[in-house]
């Protein structure tokens, strides 16, 4: 049995138990993955209990168990939000382990090991039961990373950033040309479209808020990464 915490704190780590959030129409569990502290995020609609997999990253078999308990039969997609291995190690063992289908951008589906059921682009929509996820291409990081966002019922918005956007800065990039890229995405696409009060899940580590970043925008600009 995998034990989940409540409350939410949103801070999880390799070894550390799941945490879940309750929102108004749907639930969030994030769990930490493999030794580059990987999230992994299950997004559960409340009414029909269909369920989304963002990055099944690492630990296939502990990934495998959380969906056996928390929603066997019930993965509709596994959605992996950029091509850099450490977000779909655990890839090819829970699709063959839950039969769902899997989705990433075109542009980043080469190098994964399972050939996609479905390529993403910009302003796409995921539907999961009774949830509409919005697709947010956001160049830079990866040729085809991805965001994607979700309103809950109270209309606060939850935004699953991959790599791209995390606490204190924008996901690696290798070239000025690919910050440049990543930076005006995010700001365009996030920051200018979303409140502040938008919740981040991002790839690795803490959550944070829109708003709790935006002060730090000219900063981000002015270091160049």
């Amino acid at each position: 049995m995998i034990t989940i915490d409540v409350p939410y704190t949103g801070h999880v780590f390799p070894g550390s138990n799941p945490q879940q959030r309750d929102l108004p129409g749907a639930r969030i569990i994030k769990m930490s993955v493999g030794a580059m502290d990987n999230n992994c995020y299950l997004v559960q609609d409340a009414a029909t209990g269909a369920a989304l997999l963002i990055d099944a990253a690492n630990e296939p078999e502990r990934i495998a168990a959380l969906i056996a308990q928390e929603a066997p039969g019930k993965i509709r997609l596994i959605l992996t939000t950029h091509q850099h291995p450490d977000h779909w190690w655990g890839l090819k063992e829970v699709q063959a382990e839950t039969g769902a289908p899997t989705a990433v951008h075109a542009l980043d589906a080469a190098p994964l090991p399972v050939h996609p059921d479905r390529l993403l682009a910009d302003g796409d929509t995921v539907d999961i039961g009774d949830l509409t996820f919005s697709v947010i291409h956001l160049r830079g990081h990866t040729p085809g990373s991805v965001t994607l966002a979700l309103t809950d019922e109270s209309g606060r918005h939850h935004l699953f950033t991959g790599d791209s956007l995390f606490p204190g800065g924008v996901g690696k990039t290798n070239s000025p040309a690919d910050f440049d890229s990543l930076y005006k995405d995010v700001t365009t696409k996030l920051f200018d479209c979303y409140p502040d009060d938008a919740i981040v899940y991002p790839g690795h580590g803490n959550d944070t808020t829109l708003g709790a970043e935006r002060p730090q925008l000219a900063e981000w600009r002015e270091r160049g990464w």
